[in-house]
């Protein structure tokens, strides 16, 4: 091992250590798989996870409580950089399995049957804002975060309210709690810009969460515009909602995105009431 480590040293080793399989594993063990000197506290409580957290000037102090000698310090660094040296095989076995593990994720899979992307955002679901805040917390912005997410929860966490809704809604393919949670038409496959736009109509901030689903959905708010543009009505697109009500809402929140398009294209004849209405109008 080098004659001397600095406080750089120091800093540079106990961050990639944090990441590290062996990171809870005593350091007399470690000090064993070394070619070097043995760590001198034989507990298997003693391992680097108790150091790692604290600065150069702070490890050399509770070295000091343990009646350990400043020059310990050179000992723990050189056995913590040459583990690393070891450690990165390790590493990438750990990856692999990890890997394997979302491959045989059924919420994936389940995911992938209904042909709902995993890149739908959490903020495009309609969980409460409970639910919202924890995947916010666990960095879990899209549905597929949220699968592998789950699939790794251990059996004994328990999770409840829209979480645990959405969960086993995925877990059984319950069709008709998905569509509570997801922008999801029974019946049918991937998710769909009409139904966001129903849920964003019931969420605190209607008229965000439309421009997220515009935004989001825009090869759909394309085609939407082409159809009405052709001719077609945006009631007629709504109504697969079924709930006039709901038609309603979804259909103000669309109109200002729509612009001019929900009008008959340009050349477009009007129908003879359409003709007689304006022409009452004058």
């Amino acid at each position: 091992m080098p004659a001397s480590f600095t406080a750089k040293d120091w800093d540079e080793v106990r961050s990639a250590f944090a990441s590290s399989i062996m990171v809870d594993t005593a350091l007399s063990s470690l000090a064993q798989n070394l070619d070097g000197p043995d760590w001198p506290v034989k507990s298997k409580d003693e391992t680097p996870a108790k150091y790692i957290d604290f600065s150069y000037d702070e490890m050399i102090e509770l070295l000091a409580l343990k009646n350990l000698s400043p020059d310990k310090a050179n000992l723990l660094i050189g056995i913590l950089k040459e583990t690393l040296a070891f450690d990165s095989p390790f590493g990438d076995m750990v990856q692999q399995a990890e890997t394997a593990a979302q491959k045989d994720n059924q919420l994936l899979k389940n995911l992938a049957r209904l042909e709902i992307p995993e890149s739908l955002p959490i903020a495009l679901t309609a969980l409460g804002p409970d639910a919202v805040e924890f995947c916010r917390l666990e960095k879990l912005p899209t549905l597929g975060e949220f699968a592998v997410f789950s699939q790794n929860l251990a059996q004994n966490v328990i999770v409840g309210g829209d979480f645990r809704k959405l969960l086993n809604a995925l877990s059984h393919i319950d069709e008709r709690t998905l569509t509570e949670c997801l922008p999801f038409r029974p019946g049918s496959k991937g998710v769909h810009l009409i139904e966001a736009v129903a849920h964003a109509a019931a969420s605190p901030v209607p008229a965000e969460q439309t421009a997220r689903a515009v935004e989001w959905f825009k090869a759909e708010f394309a085609a939407l515009q082409q159809d009405i543009a052709a001719g077609g009505s945006l009631a007629r697109q709504v109504a697969v909602l079924g709930n006039a009500a709901t038609e309603a809402k979804v259909s103000a929140l669309l109109k200002p995105h729509l612009g001019k398009s929900d009008h008959p294209a340009p050349g477009r004849k009007p129908g003879l009431f359409g003709g007689l209405a304006r022409l009452f109008k004058k």
